[in-house]
C-alpha cells in the first residue's frame, strides 16, 4: 500500500557496504587464503573398509596422529573413504601412505590401501587460475547479458553490488583462515549467479516504472520497485537460506564449508541485491 523509502537510506547503506568490502580486501591481502591441497598440493589416498567405514573415527585417528587439515569422505560407496592430506617437509608420498595406513589398521584390521597419488602444486597452481578465469567469464557473462536485457548502466552497478558478495565470502574465509578448496569455489559461483537473479527482478521493475511513473523522481522509481519485490525477496531468499542452513548443520565435515559459504553469500546477498 505505501513503498517503503529504502533510498532514503542509501549512504547508510553503501557506507557500510564499503566498510565490509574494504575490510575483507584488506583481510584477503593480508591473511590471504588457505587453500586446500586441491591448490597447494598433496597426497590422495583411497581406503577400503570391509564394512561401512567411520568417517568421523577415522578423522579423529588422524588428528590423534599428528595429521592436521585432512580431508576424509566417503569415495563411491560407504565402504570406500577417500584421504587427502597435504604434503609434510621432509616426507614422501610413499612414507606417509604407509604411516597412515599403519595408523587406520591399528584403529580398524579391514582398512586397505587402495590407490596412492601425488597432486603436485604446479596442478593445483592451475586450478587456481581456471578458478579466477571461471570468475571472471561468469562476471562478464553477467554483465553482457543484462547490458543486452536492460542497459549497460543496469550490468555494472548489478556485477559491482554481486562482486561485492563474493569478496565478502572471500574475506570471511581469509579472516577465519577456514580451508579454500573447489566445493568452495563452486559455492562462490553459484552465489554470483544466484544474486544476479535479483537483481534481474528488480532491474525489470525499475525500467517498468519509468514507463508508467514518468513524472516521479527517480529515486520514487526505485522505491517503488523494491518494495514491489520485497516480498518475493523474502521468501526466495528465506527459503534457500532454510535449505543451505541445513546442509550447514546436518550435512557433514564434507559439505561444511561449501554451506558455509552459500549461507553467507545468501545473507550479503540481501542487501547487496
Amino acid at each position: 500500500r505505501r513503498d517503503i523509502p529504502f533510498m532514503r537510506y542509501a549512504l547508510v547503506f553503501n557506507i557500510i557496504s564499503l566498510v565490509t568490502f574494504i575490510a575483507a580486501v584488506v583481510f584477503l591481502a593480508v591473511r590471504g587464503l588457505a587453500f586446500s591441497i586441491e591448490f597447494t598440493g598433496g597426497t590422495v589416498m583411497e581406503i577400503a573398509y570391509k564394512d561401512a567405514a567411520d568417517v568421523p573415527g577415522i578423522r579423529s585417528t588422524l588428528d590423534a596422529a599428528g595429521y592436521s587439515d585432512v580431508q576424509v569422505q566417503n569415495f563411491g560407496t560407504s565402504r570406500d573413504v577417500l584421504i587427502r592430506m597435504p604434503l609434510k617437509e621432509g616426507q614422501s608420498t610413499s612414507d606417509l601412505s604407509k604411516a597412515v595406513i599403519e595408523k587406520l589398521k591399528a584403529a580398524d584390521a579391514s582398512a586397505e590401501l587402495r590407490r596412492v597419488e601425488f597432486v603436485g602444486p604446479q596442478v593445483g597452481k592451475e586450478l587456481a587460475e581456471n578458478g579466477a578465469l571461471a570468475l571472471l567469464v561468469t562476471a562478464l557473462g553477467i554483465v553482457a547479458y543484462l547490458a543486452l536485457r536492460f542497459e549497460w548502466k543496469f550490468g555494472v552497478s548489478a556485477i559491482i553490488a554481486n562482486l561485492h558478495d563474493v569478496v565478502i565470502i572471500l574475506g570471511f574465509f581469509a579472516f577465519f583462515q577456514w580451508e579454500f578448496s573447489l566445493p568452495v569455489l563452486a559455492a562462490v559461483l553459484a552465489v554470483l549467479g544466484y544474486s544476479v537473479n535479483e537483481s534481474v527482478v528488480i532491474a525489470d521493475r525499475i525500467r517498468e516504472n519509468f514507463r508508467k511513473m514518468r513524472k516521479a523522481p527517480v529515486n520514487e522509481v526505485i522505491d517503488n520497485a523494491i518494495t514491489r519485490t520485497i516480498s518475493r525477496t523474502i521468501i526466495t531468499h528465506g527459503t534457500t537460506q532454510t535449505v543451505v542452513l541445513s546442509m550447514l548443520i546436518f550435512g557433514g565435515e564434507a559439505l561444511h564449508y561449501f554451506a558455509l559459504a552459500l549461507t553467507i553469500g545468501i545473507l550479503f546477498a540481501r542487501p547487496s541485491s
